[in-house]
């Protein structure tokens, strides 16, 4: 039919353990592809860990760096469309090396996704920045695009964790035709009912597939959540995972997307305000 197996890898992350973290990376790839997935999607900043905010900087490469360039040949290997998670990008570097950047100097917090033959398809920098605990805001350049794109017989989009609480991000996907997002996250305890409840009212509010991927490890100040969890155009729970690391799976089908929203038109019936 026309379905897509979905993965979402949710590996233990761990502090300043950017070769172990890497290496569970490729580890969930291989599995995802053996286990017949046609996309594997990662967790936010699961190189260098969200949390470890004094890694930030030295974990940080361009879009070009060793990392990416890892991710990019396991998706060609094994023949499996990669949402290489977030990480940490050095936009001077990118710059350099003639991509478009929001600016040409600092860090972003920066998703790719690359088809099965490792080409790059989604470049998508984080436009929420989270300042609640964190220092993110500090450290990072937050996003201006909201690239859409054809994969697998979906319109696939990427956001990432905080972006959750904005719901008006995920309608300008819409808009632009997306039925698939993956939400590759790094969420902690104890915000376990907003984690469960956001990405699923992402996806009833919009007719639309919501993948969420969580990583699962602790940091000196959070412990990761997990629970990733596909959720359907209706807002049922597909797959999901409890705290600990795992492979979740699940079956995805635009098809359905174009049914629910024949059969329960909500999005016509919108408003301008």
């Amino acid at each position: 039919g026309t379905g897509m197996r979905l993965a979402l890898a949710q590996i233990d992350v761990r502090a300043a353990d950017r070769n172990g973290n890497l290496d569970r990376a490729l580890a969930a790839v291989a599995d995802a592809a053996e286990r017949g997935a046609d996309l594997v999607a990662l967790p936010e900043l699961w190189n260098v860990g969200y949390f470890a905010f004094e890694s930030y900087e030295r974990g940080a490469e361009p879009l070009s760096g060793p990392t990416l360039t890892r991710l990019a040949a396991a998706a060609r290997d094994h023949d499996i469309a990669v949402l290489a998670g977030s990480v940490v990008e050095d936009l001077a570097e990118s710059a350099a090396d003639g991509a478009a950047v929001p600016d040409d100097d600092g860090l972003a917090n920066t998703a790719v996704l690359f088809d099965s033959d490792g080409q790059r398809r989604v470049v998508y920098r984080k436009h929420h920045l989270f300042g609640y605990e964190s220092a993110e805001t500090r450290l990072l350049t937050a996003g201006e695009s909201l690239p859409v794109v054809d994969l697998l017989g979906f319109r696939v989009a990427v956001t990432t964790c905080y972006d959750l609480r904005f719901p008006e991000q995920f309608r300008a996907l819409v808009e632009k035709g997306a039925n698939l997002v993956l939400v590759p996250s790094a969420w902690p305890y104890p915000r376990v009912e907003h984690w469960r409840t956001l990405p699923r009212a992402r996806a009833i509010e919009n007719l639309a597939y919501v993948a969420a991927v969580n990583g699962s490890g602790s940091f000196d100040d959070a412990d990761l959540l997990g629970r990733s969890t596909v959720y359907d155009p209706w807002g049922t729970t597909l797959a999901s995972a409890g705290d600990d690391p795992a492979l979740v799976t699940a079956e995805a089908d635009p098809e359905r997307v174009e049914r629910v929203r024949e059969e329960f038109p909500a999005l016509r019936d919108r408003r301008d305000y």
